[in-house]
């Protein structure tokens, strides 16, 4: 018989050597699943449309016979990729209900040991959202500054060398502007929420997290309001990199080459915000093809002015970081924290 495990045990169970398997259809795992979850279907989408109709129009009888005949065709090649894993699995769909039971019962019968994630994804994401609700946040330290200013390269390159990192552009797969979508498949708010869940119970012991500062928007991704509002009265390192610098960078995240149409629509969407002679010579700087003068422009009289206004931080709380590069803002921002630990440690803080 399997063993039903809770969402906690499930977490961390996940810090193991342990494979979660979402048997869920192919279209529902890509909306959104467990992070670190693989999937190993019971029905392919159209399956699982087929059984739905079943069920809507001739009972739940009569769908569950339908099911039965289409997955015990499949069962010797689903109980074979569960024996290929070679870790001690659990197993979830969207309840904890009748797919999961299935694969797991299935599994156990042919030798194979699966436990079942109690309630499904849907219990999970219940039990992390408390988690986002009640947990203690720890103090963090907010890279901020105009765009292009290289934040999201420095927090990768700082999580590289260990340190405490929450990428929200990255969990949310925006890179948050109206430019921000291009290139990439944005996650929704369900996914979100679970990656960043899963971060803060990750860095419960550590004595900060480094994020970088966002609107309370990450493209349709809304943050917590209790992680925004920590967001907005923590310490705030303004980077400040030459205007060059900033082209290079956004050049190298956003590839405009390789998506000019994208680039050009998402323009669209903000020239009547643009000063009309301005909005002008960056439409024609597109047509040919010139990046950086789209980029520059953008930065100049689109960005800048826009992020100057919205920007209203405690005087207090601003440390500025200014550099000739990346790399060199990057070695003041841990010069900083470095003597920060310091001074909590001087304290009796650490």
């Amino acid at each position: 018989m399997f063993k039903d495990v809770t969402p906690e045990e499930l977490y961390h169970l996940k810090q193991q050597d342990h494979t979660l398997v979402d048997v869920r259809s192919p279209k529902e795992f890509e909306e959104a699943t467990i992070p670190g979850a693989i999937n190993i279907p019971l029905f392919s989408n159209e399956e699982r449309a087929q059984v739905g109709t079943t069920y809507k129009h001739e009972g739940q009888d009569a769908a569950k016979e339908l099911g039965l005949e289409i997955f015990s065709k499949k069962l010797p090649a689903f109980i074979k990729e569960f024996k290929q894993l070679g870790t001690p699995v659990t197993v979830f769909c969207w309840r904890g209900g009748m797919r999961s039971k299935t694969a797991a019962t299935v599994n156990n019968l042919m030798n194979v040991k699966v436990n079942r994630l109690k309630g499904g994804i849907r219990g999970y994401r219940n039990w992390m959202k408390e988690q986002l609700n009640t947990l203690p946040l720890p103090p963090l330290y907010v890279l901020n500054g105009h765009t292009g200013n290289g934040k999201t390269h420095i927090l990768h390159q700082l999580k590289d060398e260990g340190y405490p990192i929450i990428d929200l552009e990255g969990m949310a797969a925006h890179r948050g502007s109206i430019f921000g979508g291009i290139g990439l498949e944005p996650n929704n708010q369900r996914m979100f929420n679970l990656l960043l869940g899963e971060a803060l119970l990750e860095y419960q012991d550590q004595p900060y997290i480094l994020i970088e500062g966002e609107s309370p928007r990450i493209g349709k991704i809304m943050i917590p309001d209790r992680f925004y509002q920590h967001k907005e009265t923590s310490p705030q390192l303004f980077i400040e990199l030459p205007v060059e610098e900033r082209v290079k960078n956004i050049l190298s995240d956003y590839s405009p080459s390789d998506y000019h149409e994208d680039v050009v629509e998402a323009f669209h969407g903000i020239k009547r915000r643009i000063h009309t002679p301005v909005a002008h010579a960056i439409e024609e700087a597109l047509e040919n093809r010139e990046y950086p003068e789209v980029v520059k422009n953008l930065l100049t009289y689109y960005y800048d002015p826009r992020y100057s206004h919205s920007t209203a931080c405690d005087e207090e709380l601003i440390t500025s970081i200014d550099g000739l590069s990346v790399e060199e803002a990057k070695e003041k921002v841990k010069q900083f924290l470095s003597a920060e630990s310091q001074d909590r440690k001087s304290e009796g803080v650490e």
